[in-house]
């Protein structure tokens, strides 16, 4: 008797990381069956998510806490410092109220210690347009007052041909880490395979155990430029090497002894030296011009996207019945056509554009003060026009949730005026222009 058995294929649900991989791989050229082969999982697998093209979500579960868990970063400290043997550690947690058995705490060393030694340095150079590195460094600034500020550099060189592109920022936002980057794409002349990093919060929120917690919003970035983030063992700066060096580099040929005024002065200056000095110069590893070399590369990275990437932060907000939102303390009028509905609200630079699905509504300056009503002189004209049908549509009752704005008791004012100044518009007679 021939027994058969039938298979059906249960979709299977990968990591981000693995499916940055995924989108890596292809990007290099590999076939799906050799994708599928090179990171163990099924051909299908590969296929949906590649058709899919969408960041795989999935559900949280509560994990159990390791009664060592608090220990941990200790126990890496220690071994930092020294070759300690778990028989020596095990004493000192238990002089720190360690309650567990040494069978605990001898694998988690025994890990530690294998992954410290997986870590061995070894010099490698890549391909053109595989890789490039990013990082970030600190410059302190005197200010006219004499007070000291510290800016930021983000700094990303390509590993082929060590082409570098440097920005200074105020500060480390997400918006603005983001924003380098497209910055950085059109200098360099596309988007490398994947990116190398270190732990920092705009890419990677939590690492325990080794399972690494990726920004969700900056996977989605990565996603749609098409490169992997990879973000480099803790405690191994080295590995990041031909972006650590270049940051020296730029203190001791650019920035000691440079004067400047304004952020966009400093910005235009460092392209400048960029394109004269940095990229120019005959690189000590490779031994030949970092410009010829750039070429070279530019033509196996990967092309920019159509459109930008939206770097502006965003946030979703009720409208009041009185036409009116609230955003870091602050209110913003909007037409009436929106009371009660969901708006987004994207914010870059100061300025707020208000959406209402994929229409746009109006965009305000935010102000740099706290507790003020915004609004556009021409919401208000619309609605004092519109007051008689308003009331029909509303009804008595209703009609008095936008009663205020129609009367001028809510005033919303183009210019931020004190609350005391409402009383003299609302009585007209006042030019909008004071």
């Amino acid at each position: 008797m021939v027994i058969t058995f039938f298979f059906k294929e249960v979709a299977a649900m990968i990591s981000l990381e693995v499916f940055m991989d995924i989108v890596s791989l292809r990007r290099q050229g590999f076939s799906m069956r050799a994708i599928a082969k090179k990171l163990g999982i099924h051909r299908k697998t590969v296929k949906n998510h590649l058709e899919g093209g969408r960041l795989p979500a999935y559900n949280k579960h509560k994990r159990k806490i390791s009664i060592l868990e608090p220990y941990h970063q200790l126990i890496q400290d220690l071994l930092n410092e020294d070759d300690y043997k778990a028989t020596w550690i095990y004493d000192r947690l238990r002089n720190l109220g360690f309650t567990g058995c040494y069978d605990t705490v001898k694998t988690y060393v025994r890990q530690i210690k294998e992954q410290n030694t997986r870590l061995a340095y070894i010099r490698f150079e890549t391909e053109p347009g595989l890789q490039a590195q990013v990082d970030f460094g600190d410059f302190q600034i005197q200010e006219q007052d004499g007070s000291s500020t510290t800016i930021s550099a983000f700094v990303m060189v390509l590993g082929f041909s060590r082409g570098m592109y440097v920005e200074f920022v105020r500060r480390c936002t997400l918006e603005s880490f983001m924003d380098c980057h497209i910055n950085a794409f059109r200098y360099l002349g596309g988007v490398p395979v994947e990116i190398l990093y270190d732990n920092m919060k705009n890419v990677v929120v939590n690492r325990q155990k080794g399972k690494i917690s990726f920004n969700i919003e900056f996977l989605h970035f990565a996603n749609h430029y098409g490169f992997s983030p990879k973000p480099c063992p803790p405690y191994s700066p080295w590995v990041k090497g031909k972006v650590e060096r270049p940051m020296d580099y730029i203190r001791e040929r650019f920035w000691r002894g440079y004067r400047f005024n304004l952020l966009e002065t400093l910005n235009r200056d460092i392209r400048r030296w960029l394109d004269e000095t940095a990229n120019q110069r005959i690189h000590g590893t490779h031994r030949q011009p970092v410009r010829d070399r750039w070429q070279q590369e530019i033509a196996k990275l990967g092309k920019l996207p159509p459109s930008d990437y939206d770097t502006s932060i965003k946030v979703y907000r009720k409208v009041y019945k009185d036409c009116q939102v609230s955003y870091n303390a602050n209110r913003y009028l909007l037409p009436h056509h929106v009371v009660g509905r969901m708006v987004l609200l994207k914010i870059k630079n100061g300025m707020i554009r208000f959406f209402h699905d994929h229409d746009f509504l109006v965009s305000y300056q935010e102000p740099e003060s706290k507790h003020n009503q915004v609004g556009s002189r021409l919401f208000y004209e619309q609605l004092k026009r519109d007051k008689e049908q308003l009331g029909r549509k509303y009804g008595k009752d209703k009609g008095k949730a936008t009663r205020g704005l129609i009367t001028g008791s809510l005033f919303p004012q183009v210019e931020h005026r004190p609350l005391a100044e409402y009383d003299r518009f609302a009585q007209g007679g006042v030019s909008w222009t004071n």
